[in-house]
Order: structure tokens, then C-alpha cells, then sequence
């Protein structure tokens, strides 16, 4: 039997423990190609698998096998002897292949795992780790508290969930002072043991439930962000189930309860006095005063400030304050920082309508942060709804629908819920299934809809994976469609 207790450090000895890594996705490369270096021996088992990266494998001596032959358990990964498995997050624990590492007692991780057990590959400079999850806005909040560290002069650097796998920079020649790491509820579901510097749960809503079976497990999983907390503990004021989470998590000796609003802050809070971002958490008199941080005047160059993004900076501040980040460096960050696209980004505005593409809004509350931001909205919803249920939405923000645009896989639960709550309002089903033919057909269907004042909004409440490569690709395809319409 392995002792994994040992294997808590990069100079452990690793050498020659035998490894099962399952996916070959950008995270699953990071991981063979850092047990690789450490002297594992490794066997890469995936069923779809970049060529250019199973070339790499090769070139740096990793078995793999892949396609057909990866499906199920394969006799390869029975005879390899396993010591460990490594899969990808995205992969249900009921897979066939993981209830058999189960059933052998063979310990599954994800790269989040492995990465905290390595952070300490240059020895000198060992980065803490500031943690982000929540149903929306991750990762406009984890790009937020990497700007404002960067801005104070240490080096951070924005990984997981987001883009840059964590062992991609656990294994930067330079190193970091600082991981700001998104977290999904995947990542989170396989955790271990962790002990972040600060962490921040945003927010919680119905997501992903085909996955986790139940919304319990998901926000129990959400919830596993918080333990081992060192500093700071990041919560949604205005969603009490986040405090919660803080409250019955196993925190280090001193770690404090920070919440994050829109309205005035408490104590221990950090907000919004009318137009002025404020700090009342992380100084001396926080019982009196408040430092101010910034404006809503410079926040304006980041997109369109809403609600959601006013939550957003607070929260993202609340952990640069705790980072030790001062307000003069945190102001200036935000001055300069900028959405990525497909966020609540303005497209195009003529004859006084505003088309907006919020693409990346791929589940019901995701959509509700948009909804809530306009008057007088033409929705362009749907697509693969993943197991939630749509009703809740429409109905809360019904008065603030003009007309309804439907496209996606998934319509018909949509249409009831729009046929349910909206009464005779237009609504339009966009029965096309290629990308770019229905967002032609979209924009049609909008023009022909929206008058002065209006705002054409996609927000789509949905996956995109059924008509589209991703939501980046049904953003770029709407914006490419309004254009063409509006010529």
C-alpha cells in the first residue's frame, strides 16, 4: 500500500509510483507531463485525444492508449498496476473506469491534488494560494484579485478552472508569489486537502445538477472551498447559504468571516457607500470608519456596471485586502481592468436599441445577473440546459421581458416556462441548428421585435455545446449576425 502522506512535496520521491491519468485535455497533459518530470511511471488513458498531444507523449516517453481501446476499463489499465489515478474533473465518479479504482482502492485525484502537493518546486518562493468558486463570475473575479496583486508588485498568477492549468504554474521556472485558482464544482467534488490563503465562494444556484445528482451535492462540494482556510473567508452577503458554508467549515486558528455587498457594509464587510466602493474588513477602526477604495465612476471602463459586476469587485477586493494589497494599488487595477468578451459586452447600439452579447450566461442565474440589469429586454435563451430547471428565472424577471427569442436543444422546457409566465408576449422558436443559421435568424427575429429603448440581450441560460463549439462561438456568431443585420 502507498503512503501517500509522504508525497507531500516536490522533492518527495515520487519515482517510479505508477500512475493512471484519465482525459487528455489541456489539464490532463499538465498532469502527465508533470509526473513525467517527477519519474513517475505513467499510462494516459483517453477516449478522445488530441493527435498532437499523444505525439508529445511520446516524445517525452508516456504510454497512452486512446479512441475505441480507452472505452470502459481496459485490460491495459488492469495490468498496469496503478497506484494512483488522475482524472479529469469533468468525469462523473459513477464512469466505469472510476468505480473500479473504487472498488480496487486505488485513490482518484484531480490536478488540484497534485498540484498542492508539488507547489513547493522552487522551494524559495512558494506561492499561497487565494481560492474563487461560485456559480457565476469566477472568473471575472479571479482576473480581478491577479491584476490587483500584479498591480502591488508581487507576481500572481490566474490558473485552474480558467484557462492555465495549476501545474503549468507550479512549474514556472520563476515561480509566483501568489495562485489565484479557480474552482469548479468538479474540482472541488475530487479536493483533498488544501489550505488556501484566503478562499471566496460568490455564489449559489441551481448548476450542474445532471452531474452532481442533487443541488445538495453541489453546494456541498462548493463548500469544501472553504476548509483549512488560513486568512480570510469570503462570503456573499446577499446569499446566505454562502455564510453558511463558512460557518461550518474547519478553518485554520484565525481565519475570519469577510462578506462582500452591493449595499453599505457591516463590519467585517466590504461594499458599496452610494457610489464609493468601500472597505470596512481589513483596518484598525473597521467599527467607525471605512477606507474608500474606488468609485463607480472608476469602474465604468470595465463594461457595463451592473449589479453583478459591482459584486464582483467587491468580492475580488475583499481578497486583495486580505492579501495585503492597499487600496491605492487595488484602485488602479481597476481602473485598468476590462471584461473578457461575451461578457455583458456591448455589440452593437443603434436606433436606441442595445444589442448586448452575455453568451458566457450558460445557466439560470447566470441569465437572472443580465435580467436584472435592463429594462425592456428582448432574450435571446436557450440551448443545453444541463438539468436545471429555467421556470424560476422567467418568472421572477417577466416584467422586464419584451419578447423572447428561443433557440437550442433543449426549447421545450423553455417555451413552457416562457408560455407559463410571459402570456402574450411575442416569443419566437428558431427551429435552424447550425451556428451561424440561427443567429441570422435571431437577429431577424430581433430586429423585427426591438424599438427605442430596448435591449436585445443573449443570455442564454444555457450550455452552447448543442449548436456551437462553445459559448465564445455563439457570442462571436450573434455579434457577426447583429452586424450583418444592422448594415
Amino acid at each position: 500500500m502507498t503512503d501517500f502522506s509522504q508525497l507531500n512535496s516536490w522533492h518527495a520521491n515520487w519515482r517510479d509510483l505508477r500512475v493512471v491519468v484519465f482525459g487528455l485535455g489541456v489539464t490532463g497533459f499538465s498532469v502527465a507531463d508533470t509526473l513525467a518530470e517527477l519519474g513517475c511511471k505513467v499510462l494516459v488513458v483517453a477516449e478522445k485525444a488530441d493527435a498532437e498531444l499523444l505525439d508529445i507523449l511520446d516524445v517525452i516517453g508516456v504510454d497512452h492508449i486512446s479512441g475505441e481501446e480507452a472505452k470502459g476499463v481496459p485490460a491495459a489499465v488492469k495490468s498496469f498496476e496503478a497506484q494512483l489515478v488522475i482524472t479529469s474533473p469533468g468525469v462523473k465518479p459513477e464512469h466505469e473506469l472510476l468505480r473500479w479504482a473504487a472498488d480496487v482502492a486505488i485513490p482518484v485525484w484531480v490536478d488540484i491534488e497534485l498540484a498542492w502537493r508539488v507547489r513547493d518546486k522552487n522551494p524559495e518562493r512558494v506561492a499561497d494560494w487565494l481560492m474563487i468558486t461560485g456559480t457565476n463570475g469566477k472568473t471575472t473575479t479571479v482576473q480581478m484579485v491577479e491584476a490587483m496583486i500584479n498591480q502591488s508588485g508581487k507576481r500572481a498568477i490566474a490558473c485552474g478552472n480558467i484557462g492555465t492549468p495549476v501545474l503549468d504554474a507550479i512549474r514556472e521556472p520563476d515561480g509566483f508569489d501568489a495562485l489565484v485558482v479557480e474552482l469548479s464544482s468538479f474540482q472541488l467534488h475530487y479536493l483533498g486537502t488544501v489550505k488556501p490563503f484566503s478562499a471566496a465562494v460568490l455564489n449559489l444556484a441551481d448548476d450542474h445538477l445532471d452531474w452532481h445528482g442533487s443541488f445538495e451535492a453541489y453546494r456541498d462540494a462548493k463548500a469544501k472551498i472553504f476548509e483549512n482556510t488560513q486568512v480570510a473567508c469570503v462570503y456573499n452577503v446577499a446569499d446566505s447559504q454562502t455564510e453558511r458554508m463558512v460557518e461550518n467549515a474547519d478553518v485554520q486558528e484565525g481565519a475570519r468571516a469577510i462578506g462582500f455587498t452591493i449595499g453599505t457594509p457591516m463590519r467585517s464587510q466590504i461594499g458599496f457607500v452610494e457610489d464609493i466602493l468601500c472597505d470596512r474588513a481589513f483596518l484598525d477602526d473597521r467599527a467607525n470608519n471605512a477606507l474608500e477604495i474606488a468609485t463607480l465612476e472608476d469602474l465604468s471602463n470595465i463594461g457595463v456596471m451592473t449589479p453583478h459586476l459591482m459584486a464582483n469587485a467587491a468580492a475580488a477586493t475583499a481578497l486583495a485586502r486580505s492579501y495585503g494589497v492597499s487600496p491605492v494599488d487595488i484602485k488602479a487595477a481597476l481602473k485598468k481592468f476590462r471584461l473578457d468578451a461575451h461578457r455583458i459586452e456591448l455589440v452593437a447600439e443603434a436606433d436606441g436599441i442595445r444589442w448586448i452579447d452575455d453568451s458566457k450566461a450558460t445557466n439560470p442565474h447566470a441569465a437572472a445577473a443580465s435580467l436584472n440589469s435592463f429594462d425592456n429586454i428582448v432574450w435571446v435563451v436557450g440551448g443545453l440546459l444541463k438539468g436545471v430547471d429555467i421556470s424560476e428565472v422567467v418568472k421572477k424577471y417577466s416584467a422586464r421581458i419584451k419578447a423572447a427569442i428561443v433557440i437550442g436543444k433543449d426549447r421545450e422546457p423553455v417555451l413552457e416556462a416562457l408560455s407559463r409566465h410571459l402570456g402574450a408576449k411575442p416569443v419566437i422558436e428558431i427551429l435552424a441548428d447550425a451556428g451561424a443559421q440561427v443567429m441570422a435568424e435571431v437577429a431577424t427575429a430581433a430586429v423585427s421585435l426591438a424599438r427605442d429603448g430596448d435591449t436585445v440581450l443573449l443570455a442564454p441560460a444555457a450550455a452552447s455545446m448543442d449548436q456551437f463549439k462553445d459559448y465564445a462561438d455563439r457570442g462571436n456568431s450573434f455579434a457577426e449576425a447583429v452586424r450583418m443585420a444592422l448594415k
